[in-house]
């Protein structure tokens, strides 16, 4: 099993990487991100399948079936560990981002 470490994830990875918390594959994950994102991200092909293959390598998603057109993914536990990390890293960035603009500072007081 490969480290995850602490590597930040780029929003394609991130969101690709969500689609694949219940069996998909490639031209379903374009459904996801069009749909999920109001037709904000549309990776091409490249940049899609790009992405499954990074997330492939670092043990992210595996295989869960295969057929004669297609290959479906599934997050695995390690994916799921990475992912749950990035969303309290948005989750962080978001709160101090809406501190800041409400009047907060920086350390997060009013």
């Amino acid at each position: 099993m490969r480290e995850c470490g602490n590597e930040i994830l780029t929003e394609i990875s991130y969101l690709v990487l969500l689609a694949f918390c219940s069996p998909n594959h490639g031209y379903g994950v374009m459904q996801f991100l069009e749909e999920h994102t109001e037709g904000r991200v549309k990776p091409g092909a490249g940049t899609l399948y790009g992405a499954v293959n990074a997330l492939l390598k670092k043990e992210w998603i595996a295989l869960y079936a295969r057929d004669d057109r297609k290959k479906t993914y599934l997050i695995t536990d390690q994916g799921r560990a990475v992912l749950e990390r990035e969303v309290r890293r948005l989750k962080q960035n978001y709160t101090l981002g809406q501190q800041i603009l409400n009047g907060g500072d920086e350390n997060g007081s009013d």
